[in-house]
């Protein structure tokens, strides 16, 4: 199992976003490892992007989008739900993030079942609020290095997709013309 190194984040957001599809999140909680394959991801930019958190300024927030490549970006949304982000961008580019929005659950499916008690399969890590409860990430991992072996990282996963799905993203009301919501099926 290999950790992605930080250089595989230092390339234009929007690659990387692609690029993460078929990788593996690794999850360890207490002596327990969940694992489950990226299927569903989200690019966020800076200055061309009116839909990122880095549009106009850097805030307490959105600070780590700024900073190092291969970050856990972790927020709060609509007052309930954590989403988890890796910090991802070419160097020329102040900040940018992908949101990683859905995952294929491999490894430690009963704990991730109990973390989302009473959902049925299909629907347990099919958006970012249901993965960060099923892997249980939260304010707690903001700002940890996904690219050494810790509580959370991201490792190589199944061999490249050879077909990506591009749509507009989910939720935004900017910036509705950029396709950079990616899926594969698996």
């Amino acid at each position: 199992m290999n950790i992605l190194p930080r250089k595989f984040y230092l390339k234009n957001t929007v690659t990387v976003a692609k690029n993460l599809l078929g990788k593996k999140i690794v999850r360890k909680i207490g002596r327990h490892e969940i694992s489950g394959i990226i299927i569903e991801t989200e690019a966020y930019r800076h200055k061309d992007d009116p839909a990122s958190h880095a549009f106009r300024k850097i805030t307490e927030r959105n600070k780590v989008m700024f900073g190092d490549v291969g970050i856990a970006y972790v927020y709060f949304t609509y007052g309930m739900h954590y989403c988890f982000n890796v910090v991802a961008k070419n160097p020329k580019i102040k900040a940018g993030a992908v949101l990683i929005r859905a995952i294929q659950p491999e490894k430690g499916i009963k704990i991730i079942q109990e973390n989302r008690e009473g959902v049925n399969f299909v629907n347990l890590t099919n958006g970012p609020a249901k993965l960060t409860q099923a892997l249980k990430i939260t304010k707690e991992h903001y700002g940890v290095d996904l690219t050494k072996h810790s509580k959370l990282f991201i490792t190589d996963g199944i061999k490249k997709p050879t077909k990506i799905f591009a749509s507009p993203r989910i939720g935004i009301k900017e910036a509705t013309d950029k396709l950079w919501n990616f899926k594969i099926k698996i």
